[in-house]
């Protein structure tokens, strides 16, 4: 009885060291990551696409720049890789190859867009602030704005295909601050995701191996 006994208290000191299962660490992630981050990746996604073409459908005349539609397309794609991620099957300490290049993909792409993201609040900002200030007149099948019409020499932006030029003034100028608004949680969105795969990685300790390198501390 007594060795039986020892024996179970050994198994028993065993167990409690033992690490997480990986079904309990898969089913912990398969409920917040990557499944809500992606769902909002492609619904920003979508939305920066939208309001970039609904920008460029009030003139051919605005760059790339200023109608980012390829910023929202980019953020596309990161969610479809972050919903690839969501299928590929969860092993501990990446062990599957599969896993380890896509989550090395997701989070490269995610980096990528966090930067992107952040130009177009950048780029959106700053025209904002010009088309704020724009004055405008209207000419055939165009409006011509500067930012002083008491200038002879202040430079002039012209659009085409305009017929009222409160279209620039206004409604421009607040497609340019919704873009401000959606990469901003875009950026976020992204951030979020870069910091949780960090921390996964690099901040995950099983106790079960810390109680088991201090009990051979203790025996030293």
């Amino acid at each position: 009885m007594g060795k039986k006994g020892s024996s179970e208290q050994r198994d028993g000191g065993k167990r409690r060291e033992e690490s997480p299962r990986p079904d309990d660490d898969r089913k912990c992630r398969a409920c917040r990551f990557p499944l809500l981050v992606a769902l909002l990746q492609l619904l920003l996604g979508v939305a920066v696409t939208v309001v970039a073409f609904l920008m460029l459908a009030i003139s051919p005349s605005l760059l790339a720049r200023e109608t980012p539609h390829w910023a929202g397309i980019i953020l596309c794609l990161v969610a479809i890789v972050g919903f690839i991620l969501y299928c590929v099957t969860y092993h501990p300490n990446e062990r599957s190859t599969l896993q380890f290049i896509v989550k090395l993909l997701y989070f490269t792409l995610c980096v990528i867009g966090l930067v992107i993201s952040t130009l177009v609040v950048a780029f959106a900002g700053y025209h904002h602030a010009q088309t704020s200030s724009l004055s405008c007149l209207p000419t055939a099948e165009a409006c011509e704005c500067t930012l002083d019409p008491r200038d002879p020499i202040a430079r002039t932006f012209t659009y085409e295909g305009v017929d009222d030029c409160q279209d620039i003034t206004e409604t421009l100028s607040l497609y340019f601050l919704l873009q401000i608004v959606l990469n901003l949680a875009q950026a976020f969105v992204c951030a979020v995701a870069v910091f949780i795969m960090w921390k996964h990685r690099y901040q995950v300790f099983y106790c079960g191996l810390q109680i088991g390198s201090f009990q051979q501390w203790n025996k030293v």
